[in-house]
């Protein structure tokens, strides 16, 4: 995000303080997680570069319309313009904000329901052929301590279709071999229970059995120096973007030329039970997904087999 202008009038101040109580509150009384602060930081920093407004009493149906008309024009560093997704995103932050300053600060101000967001496209959900899901899920070499972690973390994705930063969180307590389950607090704080299959438990196994440390990450780095470390151990956590680009790496390896990222491992798990005959509650369940709807985006990837139902049983 580019930085603001160190020239702030004392207006603008006014709503700088108001986003930090707002942040404040997130932290403190909804027990946001850190990436979520952070996220809603960076949005809200756009709001205050671009809206021009300079105080919360003083949205309007017109600075609105300023605002979601700077994101149009607004460029990243990059040179890259905003997706819709994006722009709805920072447009669900500033409701957010307004629904703070409405209940928590008692303030009238704009109504956050009429920030209205804008249309957006059904989602293109990217997922792998059977062949090269396994040719991914393979690809690590599994004679080596890397090549064990990475393979257990291709793995762990397939089986649970965790969030990356979900997964990166995860302490070796947290894995429960007997009950092949894991607790995982994913988006909100909301705890969830997702199970580890056996071609995943095996690539776990694998993997811990060649640790020879005592810390509390269920995937570290520089194993070497680990091993004479004292616990917790958080410095030698894999971080999100080691484990993002590890993915990357065996997609090229396995020759899957589509550019996989682990989000694609969390969409073919969901896109894989749906087609094997799962119901869309318990899909939602084990995604983690807070309203049915957001689940809904799988379906048209398993709409094909609605054709086969039909030529089944109305094949006249």
């Amino acid at each position: 995000m580019e930085n603001l202008s160190p020239s702030l009038t004392m207006a603008q101040s006014n709503l700088a303080q108001a986003i930090e109580r707002y942040l404040t509150f997130l932290q403190a009384e909804e027990n946001k997680s850190p990436l979520t602060i952070a996220t809603y930081r960076q949005s809200l920093n756009l709001l205050l570069a671009l809206s021009g407004v300079t105080d919360p009493l003083l949205f309007s149906k017109q600075s609105i319309r300023v605002y979601k008309s700077a994101l149009h024009t607004y460029r990243t560093r990059q040179g890259q313009e905003l997706s819709v997704r994006t722009k709805n995103h920072h447009l669900t932050v500033l409701r957010a904000f307004l629904r703070y300053m409405l209940q928590e600060e008692e303030l009238d101000v704009y109504p956050p329901d009429r920030v209205q967001r804008f249309k957006e496209e059904q989602r293109k959900v990217k997922v792998l052929f059977a062949e090269e899901l396994e040719r991914l899920l393979t690809a690590a070499d599994t004679e080596t301590k890397i090549g064990r972690r990475d393979s257990a973390i291709l793995h762990l994705f397939f089986s649970t279709g965790l969030r990356l930063a979900e997964l990166k969180s995860l302490n070796r307590h947290d894995l429960n071999f007997s009950t092949r389950e894991i607790s995982v607090r994913g988006k909100r704080g909301k705890v969830r229970v997702v199970f580890i299959s056996d071609r995943a438990a095996q690539a776990l196994r694998s993997y811990l059995d060649a640790r020879m440390d005592h810390l509390d990450p269920l995937f570290i780095r520089n194993h070497d120096l680990a091993r004479n470390a004292m616990p917790p151990g958080e410095e030698f956590r894999l971080s999100r973007i080691s484990i993002y680009n590890a993915v990357k790496k065996y997609a090229r390896l396995a020759g899957i030329v589509s550019n996989p990222s682990p989000h694609t491992l969390r969409h073919s798990f969901a896109t894989d039970l749906l087609r094997n005959g799962a119901d869309l509650r318990s899909v939602q369940e084990m995604l983690g997904h807070k309203d049915l709807s957001t689940t809904q985006i799988y379906t048209h990837v398993t709409n094909p087999q609605l054709k086969e139902v039909h030529k089944k049983y109305h094949g006249k």
